[in-house]
């Protein structure tokens, strides 16, 4: 199964990379004068996969391109404090790199969203052999219509829910509660299919308006929650999981253009590469995060009733699937 993957890794590196060069004559990386500081940005803290990850990607660009090409990480919402914010300046060219949740890409790339749709995910092998395939690569192509230049995806996890109010286990007990959501036409769907009050924020504003009580509640992987220490304003977290969340390594198509061909290749390959470390960086971690979510406060629920939840929200499945066609979503559903 590991092989299959990192064959199609690199069967994806392959097809990212042919014609991204235009006409210039590639050299190999230590070969040419080109060289660049480049500025990457999260929302999420610096113990956060992504942040841990970009510094692993730092280091091996700069190892690989002899010194020629240093990236800087800026994680924590240091150059923005939404994903709306931080994704513009990428198109607009004045930041240079971006890892983030691919819920706001929505609305930049449409197709992305095909990917927010409610228990579309069985599990992370299921995701893996999606998004490391045809699929995932036909979605990093459609980014460049956006002007953004999508080089892998990297993983935010599955998302679950806390709130101040009750421990939860199904939809029922959250109805009319106040959830922050991403700025994302198919999550605030499913929301309002199950009943709650879906708002709307930037992620910088969230642990504000947790504190306040102005929201009862938000949806996020185990890693933003601990990373975060949500725990501090939130009592409660489901495990519902109820949407699969990746992320994405972006670059601006600017910055892109400006780069010799050789190394746009090491460049793509390293952020291949570093996606199987983040990945597994998270997925390792998430038991010993929950634990610890535990021995801070936090209520648990790990049996929550995934059928109810999963029922709640089929409007929004139901809804999306014809927006982005059956094909489409059959084909994800019946990847193996």
């Amino acid at each position: 199964m590991k092989r299959t993957s990192v064959i199609g890794l690199m069967l994806m590196a392959s097809l990212l990379i042919g014609g991204c060069g235009g006409d210039k004559k590639a050299t190999e990386p230590g070969k040419t004068e080109f060289k660049a500081q480049l500025k990457l940005a999260t929302l999420t803290p610096a113990s956060h996969t992504y942040n841990q990850a970009a510094n692993k990607f730092a280091e091996l660009v700069k190892q690989r391109s002899q010194g020629r090409i240093e990236v800087k990480v800026y994680p924590d919402g240091q150059l923005g404090k939404g994903e709306r914010e931080l994704l513009e300046a990428i198109q607009q060219g004045t930041l240079d790199i971006y890892v983030g949740s691919t819920a706001p890409l929505s609305g930049f790339s449409p197709s992305m969203g095909i990917l927010d749709i409610p228990f579309l995910f069985r599990d992370y092998a299921h995701a893996d052999k999606v998004l490391d395939g045809p699929i995932g690569l036909s979605l990093l192509k459609e980014l460049d219509k956006a002007n953004l230049k999508g080089l892998a995806f990297w993983e935010n996890g599955f998302r679950n829910l806390t709130n101040s109010k009750l421990a939860v286990k199904t939809p029922d007990e959250v109805k009319g509660l106040k959830i922050r959501t991403q700025e994302n036409k198919i999550h605030l769907t499913a929301w309002k299919a199950a009943g709650v009050n879906p708002v709307p924020m930037a992620w910088g504003e969230v642990y504000g308006a947790l504190q306040q009580k102005t929201i009862d509640g938000q949806e996020n992987p185990v890693a933003v929650i601990h990373s975060a220490k949500l725990n501090e304003v939130q009592k409660f977290l489901s495990m519902t999981q109820h949407v699969y969340s990746p992320a994405v390594l972006i670059v601006s198509a600017k910055k892109w253009q400006a780069i010799p061909p050789a190394d746009q290749e090491m460049l793509l390959k390293t952020a291949l590469e570093v996606a199987q470390f983040e990945r597994k960086l998270g997925r390792d971690a998430e038991e010993k995060q929950v634990a610890e979510l535990t021995a801070r406060g936090m209520t648990v629920t790990k049996d929550v009733d995934k059928a109810a939840w999963q029922k709640a929200m089929q409007p929004a499945f139901d809804e999306f699937s014809k927006q982005f066609g059956k094909e489409k979503i059959d084909a994800i559903l019946n990847t193996k």
